[in-house]
Protein backbone atom coordinates (compact mmCIF):
# COMPACT_ATOMS: atom_id res chain seq x y z
CA UNK A 1 0.00 0.00 0.00
CA UNK A 2 1.58 3.11 -1.20
CA UNK A 3 1.27 6.47 -0.34
CA UNK A 4 0.23 9.50 -2.62
CA UNK A 5 2.93 11.67 -3.26
CA UNK A 6 1.35 14.30 -2.01
CA UNK A 7 1.12 12.93 1.56
CA UNK A 8 4.88 13.48 1.85
CA UNK A 9 4.92 17.07 2.14
CA UNK A 10 2.27 17.23 4.86
CA UNK A 11 2.72 17.91 8.05
CA UNK A 12 5.67 18.30 10.15
CA UNK A 13 7.24 15.40 11.76
CA UNK A 14 8.77 17.11 14.41
CA UNK A 15 4.89 17.03 16.34
CA UNK A 16 5.20 13.57 16.25
CA UNK A 17 8.58 13.31 17.96
CA UNK A 18 7.19 16.02 20.41
CA UNK A 19 4.58 13.72 21.68
CA UNK A 20 6.40 11.11 21.55
CA UNK A 21 9.03 12.77 23.67
CA UNK A 22 5.74 13.76 26.03
CA UNK A 23 4.62 9.94 26.22
CA UNK A 24 7.73 8.32 26.99
CA UNK A 25 8.71 10.42 29.78
CA UNK A 26 4.76 10.44 31.52
CA UNK A 27 5.22 6.65 31.07
CA UNK A 28 8.72 7.11 33.32
CA UNK A 29 6.30 8.28 36.11
CA UNK A 30 7.46 12.19 35.66
CA UNK A 31 5.47 15.36 35.47
CA UNK A 32 5.20 16.93 32.34
CA UNK A 33 3.73 20.08 31.85
CA UNK A 34 2.74 20.20 28.31
CA UNK A 35 3.07 24.23 26.63
CA UNK A 36 3.28 23.04 23.43
CA UNK A 37 -0.41 22.77 21.71
CA UNK A 38 -2.07 26.05 21.38
CA UNK A 39 -5.55 24.78 22.21
CA UNK A 40 -7.40 26.90 24.53
CA UNK A 41 -8.07 25.78 28.24
CA UNK A 42 -10.94 28.23 29.24
CA UNK A 43 -14.78 27.53 28.04
CA UNK A 44 -17.08 29.78 26.19
CA UNK A 45 -18.89 32.34 27.73
CA UNK A 46 -22.52 30.88 29.31
CA UNK A 47 -24.23 33.08 26.88
CA UNK A 48 -22.89 30.95 23.59
CA UNK A 49 -23.01 27.69 25.86
CA UNK A 50 -26.81 28.59 26.05
CA UNK A 51 -27.29 29.30 22.41
CA UNK A 52 -25.69 26.17 21.63
CA UNK A 53 -27.85 23.75 24.25
CA UNK A 54 -30.80 25.73 23.58
CA UNK A 55 -30.66 25.13 19.54
CA UNK A 56 -29.13 21.35 20.30
CA UNK A 57 -32.76 20.99 22.49
CA UNK A 58 -34.87 21.53 19.06
CA UNK A 59 -35.06 18.19 17.28
CA UNK A 60 -35.01 20.41 13.53
CA UNK A 61 -31.92 20.99 14.10
CA UNK A 62 -30.01 17.86 13.08
CA UNK A 63 -30.39 18.18 9.24
CA UNK A 64 -28.07 19.17 6.35
CA UNK A 65 -27.37 22.44 6.22
CA UNK A 66 -25.80 24.79 3.23
CA UNK A 67 -22.15 25.51 2.72
CA UNK A 68 -22.81 29.20 2.14
CA UNK A 69 -24.21 29.13 6.11
CA UNK A 70 -27.41 30.30 7.59
CA UNK A 71 -28.42 34.63 6.80
CA UNK A 72 -28.21 35.32 9.95
CA UNK A 73 -25.11 33.71 10.82
CA UNK A 74 -23.77 36.07 7.41
CA UNK A 75 -25.37 38.84 8.71
CA UNK A 76 -23.51 38.29 12.08
CA UNK A 77 -20.20 38.29 10.57
CA UNK A 78 -21.07 41.27 8.14
CA UNK A 79 -21.99 43.35 11.33
CA UNK A 80 -19.12 42.34 13.99
CA UNK A 81 -16.81 43.15 11.51
CA UNK A 82 -18.31 46.87 10.63
CA UNK A 83 -18.20 47.27 14.61
CA UNK A 84 -14.44 45.71 15.03
CA UNK A 85 -13.06 46.91 12.11
CA UNK A 86 -14.97 49.69 9.97
CA UNK A 87 -15.30 47.40 7.20
CA UNK A 88 -18.21 46.92 5.52
CA UNK A 89 -18.91 43.48 3.87
CA UNK A 90 -21.99 42.19 1.66
CA UNK A 91 -23.24 39.23 3.99
CA UNK A 92 -24.77 37.93 1.06
CA UNK A 93 -21.69 38.28 -1.04
CA UNK A 94 -18.68 38.51 0.70
CA UNK A 95 -19.00 36.70 3.75
CA UNK A 96 -18.77 32.31 3.87
CA UNK A 97 -18.91 30.29 7.11
CA UNK A 98 -16.18 27.58 7.33
CA UNK A 99 -15.39 24.26 9.57
CA UNK A 100 -12.84 26.54 11.75
CA UNK A 101 -10.51 28.51 9.42
CA UNK A 102 -7.83 25.78 8.86
CA UNK A 103 -10.52 24.19 7.18
CA UNK A 104 -10.42 27.16 4.95
CA UNK A 105 -7.18 27.73 5.14
CA UNK A 106 -6.38 24.26 4.12
CA UNK A 107 -8.69 24.52 0.68
CA UNK A 108 -8.23 27.66 -0.50
CA UNK A 109 -5.65 27.02 -2.55
CA UNK A 110 -7.54 24.26 -4.53
CA UNK A 111 -9.05 27.09 -5.60
CA UNK A 112 -6.03 29.28 -7.58
CA UNK A 113 -3.43 26.98 -7.45
CA UNK A 114 -2.65 24.80 -10.08
CA UNK A 115 0.20 21.98 -9.73
CA UNK A 116 3.52 23.82 -10.38
CA UNK A 117 2.65 27.06 -9.37
CA UNK A 118 3.80 28.98 -6.73
CA UNK A 119 2.61 29.99 -3.18
CA UNK A 120 4.39 32.58 -0.70
CA UNK A 121 4.06 31.63 2.65
CA UNK A 122 5.92 33.01 5.99
CA UNK A 123 8.70 31.31 7.56
CA UNK A 124 8.23 30.22 9.84
CA UNK A 125 4.53 29.84 9.82
CA UNK A 126 1.42 27.69 11.28
CA UNK A 127 1.82 24.22 9.13
CA UNK A 128 -1.56 24.46 7.41
CA UNK A 129 -0.04 27.41 5.19
CA UNK A 130 2.60 24.95 3.75
CA UNK A 131 -0.20 21.73 3.97
CA UNK A 132 -2.68 23.76 2.04
CA UNK A 133 -0.53 24.58 -0.70
CA UNK A 134 1.37 21.31 -0.88
CA UNK A 135 -2.31 19.39 -1.08
CA UNK A 136 -3.07 21.38 -4.48
CA UNK A 137 0.33 20.39 -5.90
CA UNK A 138 1.77 24.21 -5.35
CA UNK A 139 6.00 24.80 -5.02
CA UNK A 140 6.08 26.75 -1.81
CA UNK A 141 8.50 29.91 -1.39
CA UNK A 142 9.41 30.98 2.05
CA UNK A 143 9.09 34.38 3.10
CA UNK A 144 11.47 34.73 5.82
CA UNK A 145 10.22 36.21 8.70
CA UNK A 146 13.52 37.83 10.97
CA UNK A 147 13.84 40.10 13.66
CA UNK A 148 15.69 42.33 12.29
CA UNK A 149 12.48 43.62 9.77
CA UNK A 150 10.34 42.76 12.70
CA UNK A 151 8.90 39.61 11.55
CA UNK A 152 7.23 41.18 8.68
CA UNK A 153 8.18 40.26 4.79
CA UNK A 154 10.13 41.84 3.03
CA UNK A 155 9.08 42.30 -0.29
CA UNK A 156 12.16 44.14 -1.80
CA UNK A 157 14.27 41.06 -1.19
CA UNK A 158 12.21 38.85 -3.27
CA UNK A 159 13.07 38.03 -6.86
CA UNK A 160 10.92 39.82 -9.44
CA UNK A 161 10.59 36.98 -11.52
CA UNK A 162 9.43 34.64 -8.34
CA UNK A 163 6.75 37.56 -7.55
CA UNK A 164 5.48 37.03 -11.22
CA UNK A 165 5.31 33.61 -10.65
CA UNK A 166 3.45 33.49 -7.36
CA UNK A 167 -0.60 32.71 -7.81
CA UNK A 168 -1.42 33.50 -3.94
CA UNK A 169 0.16 34.75 -0.58
CA UNK A 170 -0.62 33.50 2.82
CA UNK A 171 0.04 36.04 5.77
CA UNK A 172 -0.84 36.03 9.52
CA UNK A 173 -0.81 38.71 12.03
CA UNK A 174 -0.94 38.82 14.61
CA UNK A 175 1.07 35.67 14.17
CA UNK A 176 1.19 32.19 14.97
CA UNK A 177 4.00 31.48 15.86
CA UNK A 178 6.38 34.38 15.64
CA UNK A 179 3.51 36.90 17.74
CA UNK A 180 4.18 40.00 15.98
CA UNK A 181 2.16 42.16 14.62
CA UNK A 182 1.58 44.12 11.51
CA UNK A 183 1.67 47.80 10.76
CA UNK A 184 -1.15 49.92 8.19
CA UNK A 185 1.65 50.82 6.41
CA UNK A 186 3.12 46.99 5.75
CA UNK A 187 -0.66 46.06 4.56
CA UNK A 188 -0.50 49.02 2.30
CA UNK A 189 2.42 47.69 0.93
CA UNK A 190 1.22 44.50 0.66
CA UNK A 191 -1.97 45.54 -1.72
CA UNK A 192 -0.11 47.59 -3.96
CA UNK A 193 2.60 44.01 -4.17
CA UNK A 194 -0.41 42.02 -4.89
CA UNK A 195 -1.72 44.47 -7.28
CA UNK A 196 1.48 44.37 -9.47
CA UNK A 197 1.96 41.18 -9.21
CA UNK A 198 -1.47 40.11 -9.56
CA UNK A 199 -1.11 37.74 -6.44
CA UNK A 200 -4.27 36.37 -3.79
CA UNK A 201 -3.85 37.47 -0.81
CA UNK A 202 -5.26 35.15 2.43
CA UNK A 203 -4.47 36.69 5.72
CA UNK A 204 -4.88 34.95 8.58
CA UNK A 205 -6.56 37.15 11.58
CA UNK A 206 -7.42 34.31 14.15
CA UNK A 207 -5.63 36.44 16.80
CA UNK A 208 -6.73 39.51 17.02
CA UNK A 209 -8.91 39.31 19.48
CA UNK A 210 -6.34 37.77 22.18
CA UNK A 211 -4.01 41.73 21.94
CA UNK A 212 -2.41 42.96 25.25
CA UNK A 213 -1.79 46.40 26.66
CA UNK A 214 -4.48 48.29 25.05
CA UNK A 215 -3.03 47.17 21.68
CA UNK A 216 -5.68 46.67 19.19
CA UNK A 217 -4.67 44.70 15.47
CA UNK A 218 -5.90 46.23 12.17
CA UNK A 219 -7.60 44.12 9.84
CA UNK A 220 -5.80 43.56 6.22
CA UNK A 221 -9.54 44.33 4.49
CA UNK A 222 -8.95 48.44 6.32
CA UNK A 223 -6.65 49.39 3.77
CA UNK A 224 -7.56 51.01 0.96
CA UNK A 225 -7.24 48.25 -2.28
CA UNK A 226 -7.23 45.17 -0.36
CA UNK A 227 -10.50 43.87 -0.98
CA UNK A 228 -9.38 43.94 -4.67
CA UNK A 229 -6.75 41.44 -3.49
CA UNK A 230 -7.45 39.25 -1.08
CA UNK A 231 -9.40 37.59 2.02
CA UNK A 232 -9.30 37.67 5.51
CA UNK A 233 -9.70 34.29 7.48
CA UNK A 234 -11.12 34.64 11.32
CA UNK A 235 -11.93 31.63 13.70
CA UNK A 236 -14.53 31.77 16.48
CA UNK A 237 -12.26 29.21 18.00
CA UNK A 238 -9.66 31.76 20.46
CA UNK A 239 -11.82 34.58 20.29
CA UNK A 240 -14.77 32.91 22.10
CA UNK A 241 -13.11 29.72 22.96
CA UNK A 242 -15.09 27.57 21.08
CA UNK A 243 -12.60 25.47 19.34
CA UNK A 244 -13.83 21.93 19.18
CA UNK A 245 -17.10 23.86 17.65
CA UNK A 246 -15.20 24.13 14.20
CA UNK A 247 -16.64 27.18 13.07
CA UNK A 248 -14.71 30.25 11.56
CA UNK A 249 -15.40 32.21 8.27
CA UNK A 250 -13.76 33.98 5.23
CA UNK A 251 -14.13 37.41 4.12
CA UNK A 252 -13.56 39.94 1.53
CA UNK A 253 -13.36 39.56 -2.29
CA UNK A 254 -16.25 38.40 -3.90
CA UNK A 255 -15.01 37.06 -6.81
CA UNK A 256 -12.80 34.85 -4.48
CA UNK A 257 -15.77 33.93 -1.95
CA UNK A 258 -17.59 32.52 -5.16
CA UNK A 259 -15.22 30.60 -6.37
CA UNK A 260 -14.22 29.01 -3.08
CA UNK A 261 -18.02 28.57 -2.19
CA UNK A 262 -18.49 26.44 -5.49
CA UNK A 263 -15.34 24.26 -3.78
CA UNK A 264 -16.90 24.34 -0.55
CA UNK A 265 -20.28 23.45 -2.16
CA UNK A 266 -18.30 19.70 -3.72
CA UNK A 267 -16.38 19.13 -0.22
CA UNK A 268 -18.80 19.29 2.24
CA UNK A 269 -22.17 20.89 3.98
CA UNK A 270 -22.41 23.76 6.46
CA UNK A 271 -21.57 23.59 9.71
CA UNK A 272 -23.88 22.22 12.56
CA UNK A 273 -26.94 24.44 13.01
CA UNK A 274 -26.70 24.53 17.09
CA UNK A 275 -22.86 25.84 16.14
CA UNK A 276 -24.45 28.77 13.95
CA UNK A 277 -26.73 29.77 16.61
CA UNK A 278 -24.10 29.54 19.17
CA UNK A 279 -21.67 31.58 16.84
CA UNK A 280 -24.36 34.18 16.16
CA UNK A 281 -24.70 34.45 20.39
CA UNK A 282 -20.96 34.98 20.42
CA UNK A 283 -20.35 37.63 17.73
CA UNK A 284 -23.64 39.79 18.79
CA UNK A 285 -23.31 39.32 22.33
CA UNK A 286 -21.64 40.95 24.59
CA UNK A 287 -17.80 41.20 24.07
CA UNK A 288 -16.37 41.94 27.98
CA UNK A 289 -16.17 37.76 28.17
CA UNK A 290 -13.50 38.38 25.19
CA UNK A 291 -11.92 41.24 26.96
CA UNK A 292 -11.72 39.15 30.06
CA UNK A 293 -9.87 36.42 28.04
CA UNK A 294 -7.45 38.38 26.34
CA UNK A 295 -6.87 39.56 29.77
CA UNK A 296 -6.48 36.02 31.21
CA UNK A 297 -3.22 35.65 28.53
CA UNK A 298 -1.79 39.22 29.22
CA UNK A 299 -1.59 37.72 33.13
CA UNK A 300 -0.15 34.24 32.19
CA UNK A 301 2.29 36.46 29.79
CA UNK A 302 3.29 38.88 32.79
CA UNK A 303 3.81 36.60 35.02
CA UNK A 304 5.47 33.55 33.19
CA UNK A 305 8.14 36.34 31.62
CA UNK A 306 8.52 38.10 34.91
CA UNK A 307 9.67 34.52 36.16
CA UNK A 308 12.11 33.36 33.86
CA UNK A 309 13.70 36.50 32.44
CA UNK A 310 15.06 37.01 36.60
CA UNK A 311 16.86 33.38 35.78
CA UNK A 312 18.08 34.96 32.28
CA UNK A 313 15.82 34.33 29.72
CA UNK A 314 15.17 37.81 28.17
CA UNK A 315 11.98 37.62 26.09
CA UNK A 316 10.69 40.37 23.99
CA UNK A 317 6.47 40.58 25.20
CA UNK A 318 4.59 39.61 22.56
CA UNK A 319 1.41 42.16 21.84
CA UNK A 320 -1.22 39.40 21.23
CA UNK A 321 -1.63 35.62 20.42
CA UNK A 322 -1.87 32.99 23.04
CA UNK A 323 2.45 32.51 22.54
CA UNK A 324 5.78 33.28 23.15
CA UNK A 325 8.16 33.25 20.97
CA UNK A 326 11.60 33.13 22.95
CA UNK A 327 15.32 32.42 21.65
CA UNK A 328 16.80 30.09 22.87
CA UNK A 329 20.52 30.36 24.49
CA UNK A 330 23.21 30.58 21.96
CA UNK A 331 24.98 27.31 22.98
CA UNK A 332 21.74 25.41 21.92
CA UNK A 333 20.06 24.76 18.53
CA UNK A 334 16.59 24.58 18.97
CA UNK A 335 15.77 20.83 19.43
CA UNK A 336 18.64 20.31 21.19
CA UNK A 337 17.16 22.86 23.75
CA UNK A 338 13.96 21.76 23.38
CA UNK A 339 14.94 17.80 24.60
CA UNK A 340 16.95 19.14 27.50
CA UNK A 341 14.45 21.09 28.64
CA UNK A 342 11.72 18.68 28.49
CA UNK A 343 14.21 16.23 30.29
CA UNK A 344 15.66 17.85 33.11
CA UNK A 345 12.18 20.22 34.04
CA UNK A 346 9.49 18.11 32.31
CA UNK A 347 8.24 21.31 30.07
CA UNK A 348 7.59 21.03 27.20
CA UNK A 349 7.68 23.60 24.29
CA UNK A 350 7.94 23.39 20.79
CA UNK A 351 11.22 24.13 18.10
CA UNK A 352 10.89 26.97 16.31
CA UNK A 353 12.08 25.06 13.00
CA UNK A 354 9.24 23.27 13.10
CA UNK A 355 7.61 26.02 11.80
CA UNK A 356 9.63 26.66 9.19
CA UNK A 357 13.78 27.04 8.70
CA UNK A 358 13.58 30.59 9.64
CA UNK A 359 12.43 29.44 13.50
CA UNK A 360 15.68 28.07 13.95
CA UNK A 361 17.27 29.69 17.31
CA UNK A 362 13.62 30.05 18.50
CA UNK A 363 11.03 28.01 21.00
CA UNK A 364 7.40 28.74 20.74
CA UNK A 365 5.59 28.77 24.24
CA UNK A 366 1.67 28.42 24.35
CA UNK A 367 -0.09 30.18 27.61
CA UNK A 368 -3.00 27.37 27.71
CA UNK A 369 -2.35 26.17 31.32
CA UNK A 370 -3.95 27.75 34.61
CA UNK A 371 -2.14 30.04 36.04
CA UNK A 372 -0.53 27.91 38.67
CA UNK A 373 0.61 25.07 36.76
CA UNK A 374 2.47 28.10 34.55
CA UNK A 375 3.99 29.55 37.45
CA UNK A 376 5.01 25.76 38.39
CA UNK A 377 6.75 25.58 34.63
CA UNK A 378 8.31 29.15 34.91
CA UNK A 379 10.12 27.94 38.19
CA UNK A 380 10.95 24.68 36.50
CA UNK A 381 12.78 26.45 33.49
CA UNK A 382 14.20 29.41 35.84
CA UNK A 383 16.13 26.67 37.53
CA UNK A 384 17.44 24.89 34.60
CA UNK A 385 18.66 28.30 33.46
CA UNK A 386 20.58 28.93 36.69
CA UNK A 387 22.02 25.37 36.94
CA UNK A 388 23.22 25.44 33.64
CA UNK A 389 24.34 29.45 33.83
CA UNK A 390 22.36 30.08 30.49
CA UNK A 391 21.38 33.64 29.43
CA UNK A 392 19.86 34.94 26.29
Amino acid sequence: MEQAERMQNLGSAMFTILDEMRRDLSAQGKSVINLSIGSPDQPPAEHIMHALLKSAENPAHYGYTLSRGIPAFLESVAQWYARRFGVELDPGTEVLPLLGSQDGLAHICLCFVNPGDLVLVPDPGYPIYSAGPALAGGILHHLPLLAANNFLPDYGALDPETARRAKVMILNYPSNPVTAVATEAFFRETVAFAQKYDIVVCHDIAYSELSFDGYRPLSFLSVPGAKEVGVEFHSLSKTYNMAGCRLGFVVGNAKIIEIFASLKSNIDYGGFLPVQHAGIAALNGSQNYVRQTAMVYQRRRDRFISTVEKAGWRITPPKATMFIWAPVPQAYRSFEFVQKLLSETGVLVVPGDAFGPSGEGYVRIALVAEDTLLDTAASRIAGFFKKHGLTT
